[in-house]
């Protein structure tokens, strides 16, 4: 309110009293003076007069903003001369799902907008995920809010991580409390040069469809998945088919897709496969879903060379709305020991140099991670476990905190590291949070068994190491069958998922192929994915013309509110 009086008196003296007259003109200067003053005040959410206004029974003094302050208007130097502002860039809303996989590729596509110039940025984050935005750069602000409780969720917790899979689901319609604040805090910047020209966010936060609408504002939903896993996604809570008779092998055809795929009903997402009717959590995710297909895109981290079949035409399972493929989002080498996924529990250069004991053998050492959100089962566990001891390959195996290892494991790995000599062991745990990317950057290792998460999948894609696919749950069954039988840069472990483990023999088998050069198509068919990475985000490149459109897009919208 009182940046919109200081303006509305600097130009009431100039109308009333005209330029020629030197004192009035003064005056105005010192008007649009004290407004760049208001305005910058304004923006990082300082107090000019003290407030006790309440939302949400909080206190606004819990919102943190950090953002770059905008330009001073420009003051006029003459009564001729009335110099008006630049027009500030176009102001960008975007909203991660705290969750890792998730928050991680996002934060990567707000990097690359701000680097291109010509937009503003502010990443919605709460307390627990803001520190996920430290690795980027000064280049985006950031708009912390307090997570919203919610009677279906647990307090205190505000992300995926280590979460139940059967909380995922309360989480969605947990997050999306952050409607109501994030609605007023762009409400409050509607009529000046920083209102919210556009949302950018996550699948996962379809919410912001209605919210987009209420500002009159673009909403472009952003996928961190590949385009068939998210219309396969869609496609149930737009379909909503059913199992036969209870058959967890009951299958379930996708007609809308290309090739018409099916999937036995317990390798669909526990989102889905939970879903009861009438019940608040499970229409709210239902609701989600539904509503980003009423964005105005997608934009999608994969890239066409790996997903032509999907991207060729739009897709009714995705409301024939456009989908850029701007991926991969990987990071580049200077960039893969950074911060970027947060703390790590070893550093990426120790991690190398114990890699570097196997330089006279590249390609043999096989790099294990499931993700950060899931927990290895025990009988997995036992069976990889007990494949790593009889095949003898190297290995570094990412466990994570919980992962329930056989006991003995990890003191048989530790005591063949103390005697082995100039390599340390061939085999080592990493209890936490690991460097993936550095990892798989290294010339020593030659396979990553992973559970075909899709960050992992563009990571592995990007460096051209082949995959021993063994998913899990989620979209991992969808990338999977896309990896194995279409890019062929993948050989299976096991269908089975959570619910059923493979033998140890069977494990055994695979990997014993993979190390003695049975697999040797695969592992050339991952290094020419990994040149078609390169090439679609290299200049002129199919994912770099797509980005710069998108920038193009924002650039457009500017920053004057709509008629």
């Amino acid at each position: 309110m009182y940046i919109i009086a200081l303006r509305l008196c600097a130009q009431l003296i100039l109308e009333d009293y005209g330029p020629e007259d030197r004192m009035k003109m003064e005056l105005a200067n010192m008007c649009e003076y004290l407004l760049s003053i208001a305005m910058t005040y304004h923006w990082l959410k300082l107090p000019l007069i003290p407030s006790t206004k309440r939302h949400d029974g909080r206190l606004l003094a819990a919102i943190s903003v950090t953002a770059p302050p905008p330009a001073p208007p420009a003051m006029a130097t003459a009564a001729t001369d009335r110099t008006a502002a630049p027009e500030p860039a176009p102001h960008v809303l975007v909203v991660p799902y705290p969750a890792q996989g998730h928050t991680i590729p996002l934060l990567d596509l707000a990097t690359l907008l701000a680097s291109r110039g010509g937009v503003r940025l502010t990443v919605v984050a709460t307390p627990a995920t803001a520190p996920l935005l430290a690795a980027h750069g000064d280049a985006i602000g950031e708009l912390v809010l307090p997570f919203p409780s919610h009677p279906a969720f647990p307090a205190g917790v505000e992300s995926a991580k280590g979460l139940s899979p059967a909380l995922f689901g309360a989480l969605i319609v947990a997050y999306a409390g952050l409607r109501a604040p994030l609605g007023d805090w762009a409400l409050e910047r509607s009529g000046g040069p920083d209102r919210v020209a556009a949302i950018l966010s996550d699948f996962f936060c379809g919410w912001r469809q209605p919210l987009a609408a209420e500002l009159g504002v673009s909403r472009i939903a952003f996928s961190p998945s590949a385009v068939y896993g998210t219309a396969v996604l869609h496609s149930l809570f737009r379909r909503m088919p059913q199992r036969e008779d209870g058959d967890d092998e009951s299958p379930i055809g996708f007609p809308d897709l290309p090739g018409a795929p099916a999937y036995p009903w317990r390798q669909l997402t526990l989102l889905y496969r939970t879903y009861r009717d009438g019940d608040e959590v499970s229409e709210g995710v239902r609701r989600n879903f539904l509503w980003n297909l009423e964005a105005s895109s997608f934009v999608s981290n994969t890239f066409r060379r790996l997903e032509e079949r999907y991207l060729a035409a739009p897709l009714a399972d995705l409301g024939f709305r456009r989908v850029r493929a701007i991926g991969p989002l990987a990071p580049d080498a200077a960039d893969a020991a950074s911060g970027r996924g947060g703390e790590t529990a070893v550093s990426a250069a120790d991690l190398c140099a114990w890699l570097d004991g196997f330089a006279d053998d590249d390609g043999s050492v096989v790099y294990i991670s499931f993700g950060s959100m899931a927990v290895l089962q025990p009988p997995h566990a036992a069976a990889l476990a007990a494949a790593l001891e009889r095949t003898g390959v190297p290995f570094v195996w990412a466990v994570g905190t919980a992962a329930p290892l056989p006991e003995g494991f990890e003191e048989r790995v530790a005591a063949a590291a103390a005697t082995a000599g100039r390599r340390r062991g061939k085999g080592r745990v990493v209890r936490g949070w690991a460097p993936q990317v550095a990892a798989l950057r290294h010339r020593a290792v030659g396979w990553f068994v992973t559970h075909c998460g899709w960050n992992s999948v563009l990571e592995a894609s990007a460096t051209g190491v082949p995959m021993l696919a063994w998913p899990m749950t989620a979209d991992q069954f969808v990338n999977t069958r896309l990896l194995v039988e279409e890019a062929g840069a993948a050989v299976p472990v096991s269908w089975g998922g959570i619910q059923a483990a493979p033998e140890a023999k069977e494990v055994t088998r695979v990997l014993e192929a993979a190390a003695g050069g049975q697999c040797a198509h695969v592992a050339a068919r991952a290094k020419e994915l990994a040149e078609e990475a390169a090439a679609t985000v290299s200049d002129g490149g199919a994912s770099r013309q797509e980005l710069d459109e998108l920038v193009r897009e924002l650039r457009e919208l500017g920053s004057e509110p709509k008629e």
